[in-house]
């Protein structure tokens, strides 16, 4: 018989056949039972041999030396058959069989059949052959020990018997193996360990899972402490209590023995798989770590230098802007990167060793350092776009402010009135002050893009030679910029200042125009005044003197308005000159100022003449009314005064034109008449009055009265000659004054024309 252990897998199907069997029974001598149930069928010896090879594979020696007892079960069999097993148990198991017990049938072979006795080749045959009847089997077995076939109480399940056989074998023969492959690979990890120059081999798996083997091992183990692998709970009916598998088959200790050094050497092998991992944690971390490091000192890097621009315009810094998001997104990447190795290198320093912490702390703070620059350049790199957009963009609306201010002074000024000119000079300063209010943000700007731009972190030397260039080119465009919109805010100063002093003197010509066009309405009212209100003579001398130094101070009032109106004239024209336009109404201002003067200097001149003959007239008729002794002459002269006075109120003013005017109307000069005409009658009353005094005189002397009353009429007559001609000279110097005034006119009249020629 070979000694190599057999499996149940390479004769599965002749196990099944149930051939023979260990049902577990024991004889009196403790020795296992080997049952061979024969069949009718013809039994094949070599099935019947491989069987019983396995069979007798699994008891221990100390379990074989005790012996066999072989119940060979004939009743279905034939007796050749029978005695061709019982032969070949010589073969295969001599020196095991104690005991053979050939079960017969009821009806007993034939004796000449069974002649052959076995117990006479006991010697021959190394052990004793009884036959035996089943009914008759306990005397040699117990019937604990023996199966229902047999009469026997003992349970036996060839099929789970089978089964759990196919477990137990598997999970040695993967246990086993599963610990030579974890010896090896332990013993391996430990020699790379100790040869550290020599790497290890890392690819060394096992063939099987250890957590599924361990599983298969438990639950092997406790059915086989349940059920007892292959027997009872116990022995029979006053027998002693046994467990087969324990002491006989040996697999529960196989399989605890397994299990334990299969634990074992599982926890080397996780503890060795641990320290794989985190070794090639390490190494990935490691492999990451100078990845990202490599591409932003590397690539992310040249992006950014490449990318130092700040544009020209509001649409170049919006394609900046646009790029710089896309360089952003890619470093985006590699940040997230960044992020997830921080956390691995966290969780691996809550628990790494001290040679794992300090090289694991070098590579978080290489990478921090890197990514945190890298990220420090990005952001100044955005804050240097976005400063650079508002300044463009308050560089584009300065210029379109300095656009519009220019226009509005290139543009020609002709506003219809000086509220106009205020309006525009307003609107002028507006744009002038949003101008200077642009510039000082624009200076602002520039100077907070400088600023970032100073700020932006700084590249390392031998990466900065290129970048510097750039960045003084931007600094030169920047300063470029603010220098041209401050050079073409300065000319628009100046063409304000231009504009606004030729706007000024516009709104002082208009105002000119304006009061001189005033100076004539107000000499008009005073020539209307003059003519309308100015009619009373007075009804004294002293209310007459009084009217006539009011008078003067009128015409005094009325000259001052002329003379500030030619002077305001005057000035037009030099304001023109300086315009270099034409007036559009001191052309007809100057006819109407000189017209209406005109027309007043006749009315004023009349005025006062009648004042002056109405002082005349009250004086002499005061002067005959209160004196005692008053002669003729006097007031003759005082009718003649009077007449002349009452004649003067009847003639009209006759304007330069032809035109014929009167002071009042009809009845304001009826009642200054009436006034003369009463104090003339209280004249008249005092000559009769005198001549009713003096007529007892006039009878003794009638004729000297007589001569004096010739002498008087005479007399009467040369005073009116004497007052015409006192009119008459009165008159001729007033035409005369009126000439001269008119020729002085007419000199200054030319003057301004000529003034408004020449503008």
């Amino acid at each position: 018989m070979s000694n190599v252990m057999m499996e149940a897998t390479t004769i599965l199907p002749i196990l099944k056949k149930k051939l023979a069997f260990l049902s577990g029974g024991k004889d009196r001598r403790s020795g296992l039972i080997l049952t061979i149930p024969l069949c009718s069928d013809q039994t094949s010896m070599e099935e019947l041999s491989a069987t019983l090879d396995y069979l007798l594979s699994i008891p221990s020696e100390k379990c074989k030396a005790r012996g066999f007892t072989v119940i060979v079960d004939g009743r279905r069999s034939q007796w050749n058959i029978v005695k061709t097993v019982v032969l070949m148990l010589q073969n295969v198991i001599p020196a095991e069989v104690s005991l053979v017990c050939v079960v017969k049938p009821d009806e007993f072979w034939d004796k000449k059949v069974t002649h052959f006795c076995f117990w006479k080749e006991k010697d021959r045959l190394g052990f004793e052959v009884i036959l035996v009847s089943a009914n008759k089997l306990t005397r040699y077995i117990e019937p604990s020990q023996l199966t229902d076939d047999f009469g026997g109480t003992l349970d036996y399940d060839h099929s789970d018997w089978l089964g759990k056989r196919l477990v137990f074998e598997k999970f040695t023969k993967e246990s086993t193996s599963l610990l030579d492959e974890l010896s090896i690979i332990n013993d391996a990890d430990k020699s790379s360990a100790q040869d550290k120059d020599k790497p290890a081999d890392c690819n060394l798996l096992p063939s099987f899972d250890p957590e599924t083997v361990l599983q298969s091992g438990h639950e092997l183990l406790s059915e086989l402490q349940q059920r007892r692998f292959n027997g009872s709970e116990g022995g029979g009916p006053g027998g002693p209590a046994w467990c087969p598998m324990e002491e006989e088959l040996l697999a529960q200790p196989q399989v605890m023995k397994l299990l334990d050094s299969l634990r074992e050497q599982y926890t080397r092998y996780q503890e060795l798989c641990r320290q794989r991992s985190k070794r090639s944690q390490l190494e990935d971390i490691h492999t990451k770590v100078m990845q990202v490091v490599t591409w932003l000192q590397g690539p992310g890097s040249e992006l950014l230098k490449s990318h130092q621009a700040i544009g020209d315009s509001i649409r170049a810094a919006q394609a900046l802007q646009q790029k710089h998001e896309e360089i952003e997104s890619q470093h985006s990447e590699w940040f997230a990167v960044y992020v997830e190795l921080n956390q691995q290198i966290g969780a691996l320093l809550s628990a790494g060793e001290e040679e794992e912490v300090v090289e694991l702390k070098s590579l978080q703070q290489k990478l921090s350092d890197v990514c945190y620059r890298q990220a420090a350049q990005l952001e100044t790199r955005q804050n240097v776009l976005q400063a650079a957009h508002s300044f463009h963009s308050t560089t584009q609306e300065l210029s379109q402010q300095l656009d519009s201010l220019l226009g509005m002074l290139c543009a020609d000024v002709a506003p219809a009135d000086g509220a106009a000119i205020q309006q525009n000079l307003k609107m002028l300063e507006e744009k002038l002050q949003t101008v200077e209010s642009g510039l000082t943000s624009l200076r602002q700007k520039g100077a907070l893009l400088l600023e970032q731009m100073c700020g932006q972190t700084a590249w390392p030397v031998e990466e900065a030679e290129g970048t510097s260039e750039e960045q003084q080119g931007n600094v030169q465009q920047i300063q470029a910029v603010m220098d041209e919109m401050q050079l073409r805010k300065q000319r628009c100063e100046d063409m304000v200042d231009v504009r606004r002093l030729k706007m000024l003197q516009m709104v002082q010509l208009f105002k000119c125009e304006e009061d001189a066009l005033q100076s004539v309405e107000w000499l008009g009212e005073l020539l209307d005044a003059l003519l309308k209100t100015h009619v009373r003579l007075g009804d004294d001398s002293q209310e007459t003197r009084t009217m006539l130094d009011k008078h003067r101070k009128f015409v005094d009032v009325a000259q001052s308005t002329y003379d500030y109106g030619r002077q305001l004239l005057q000035a037009t024209v030099v304001l023109c000159q300086s315009l270099r336009c034409t007036t559009r109404s001191s052309g007809d201002t100057l006819p109407r100022l000189n017209r209406v003067w005109k027309q007043f200097s006749v009315s004023a001149d009349q005025r006062q003449a009648r004042l002056e003959l109405a002082l005349d007239f009250h004086t002499a008729a005061e002067r005959v009314l209160q004196e005692v002794c008053v002669d003729a002459a006097a007031l003759d002269d005082v009718d003649s005064s009077g007449k002349a006075l009452l004649d003067r109120l009847t003639l009209p003013v006759i304007f330069p034109d032809g035109s014929e005017h009167f002071f009042g109307s009809p009845s304001d000069t009826a009642v200054a008449a009436e006034g003369v005409r009463e104090r003339l009658l209280l004249v008249e009353e005092r000559r009769l009055q005198l001549q009713a005094a003096g007529i007892g005189y006039h009878d003794e002397e009638e004729e000297e009265e007589e001569e004096e009353g010739e002498g008087r009429e005479g007399e009467g007559a040369g005073l009116l000659k004497r007052q015409d001609s006192k009119l008459d000279v009165i008159g001729e110097e007033l035409n005369e004054r009126d000439e001269g005034e008119e020729e002085e006119e007419e000199e200054e009249d030319g003057e301004l024309h000529r003034d408004e020629q020449d503008c």
